[in-house]
């Protein structure tokens, strides 16, 4: 498929053209007007002659403006109607006939058919001329109208890509505002979430610290109460033993009023634990007298389990019958 020719090569075909067209226009006009010029000198009346070269003149300018006309109609795509075509065809005609007038009138056909060659070619010239041009023009609008549906195509395209650009840049930016305020988000969940986790831990620590308070307060407590029953054990001790021994109760007044004189969370230090004999004596001598199981076996210095059992036994053998 041969390749289409540009704006460019058609505009100087176009030029070849208009002058191959103006140089056939004038050597028909020149050879019609020598060869015409002759014949109606002879047909003019005696002191007219020289008015016979205004006949070919007046019939070649009428060719002149219609190939002109024809050049600019077709240039812009435009039709002037039918009188075009009747002037060029009537110029046409009368070129013909006045150039081969004279050769005819004569008989002489070789002459006749020699000055028809040129009103015949400026004619057909004419026709063609004015065809070509309108092809011409017709392919020039095409090219133009296809450039400019391809510039327009290419703007639209242009368009697109700002607009795809423009889309993109926006979608970008609003990633980044979206990236921007979810870490903005997640860094206040993050610092609410430490902030929660250090008055937790403070609560913590803070409830920690009052069960260690609690705790030692109720050590305090319980060290308080237990050293209290230690002297109130110790009291009943020597009340029972200054009844029963006074020397057993001297030592153990010692021994409290060591105590006494120490710190108040110092440990009260045991009797001194009596011989069994000396303790079952004791146990059976006391036990009526609403001494408590505890204040017997601190007073004897034997445990509670051992002071318990020696009771059941004194307890068991006076209820045996005599």
């Amino acid at each position: 498929m041969p390749e289409p020719l540009s704006p460019q090569q058609l505009r100087s075909v176009e030029r070849t053209l208009s002058l191959g067209t103006w140089t056939i226009t004038a050597g028909a006009v020149l050879f019609s007007v020598l060869t015409v010029t002759p014949l109606v000198e002879r047909v003019s009346p005696p002191g007219w002659e020289w008015t016979a070269p205004i006949l070919p003149l007046v019939v070649d300018a009428a060719v002149v403006i219609v190939v002109r006309l024809d050049a600019v109609l077709a240039r812009l795509g435009g039709n002037g109607g039918p009188w075009p075509a009747v002037l060029r065809w009537m110029t046409g005609l009368m070129t013909l006939l006045l150039n081969t007038a004279d050769s005819a009138l004569r008989g002489d056909m070789v002459g006749t058919a020699v000055h028809a060659v040129a009103p015949l070619l400026l004619i057909v010239t004419a026709e063609a001329t004015r065809a070509y041009r309108e092809a011409l023009a017709r392919t020039l609008g095409e090219i133009e109208r296809s450039r400019a549906a391809a510039a327009a195509e290419r703007e639209r395209q242009r368009q697109q890509v700002r607009e795809r650009e423009r889309e993109s840049r926006e979608r970008t930016q609003r990633e980044a505002r979206e990236h921007a305020e979810r870490t903005e988000r997640e860094r206040a969940d993050r610092e609410a979430a430490e902030r929660r986790e250090e008055r937790e831990h403070a609560a913590q620590m803070r409830r920690e610290e009052w069960a260690r308070e609690d705790q030692r307060r109720q050590e305090r407590e319980h060290a308080e109460r237990e050293l209290w029953e230690r002297k109130e054990r110790a009291q009943a001790t020597r009340a029972v033993r200054e009844q029963a021994r006074p020397a057993f109760v001297n030592s153990t007044n010692d021994a409290v009023n060591g105590h006494e004189s120490r710190e108040d969370n110092a440990e009260i230090p045991a009797p001194e634990k009596l011989a069994e004999d000396d303790a079952r004596a004791f146990i059976r001598d006391h036990m009526n007298g609403g001494i408590s199981v505890r204040q017997l076996a601190d007073a004897t210095g034997w445990s509670v389990g051992w002071v318990a059992t020696r009771l059941q036994e004194f307890r068991g053998s006076d209820r045996v019958p005599s």
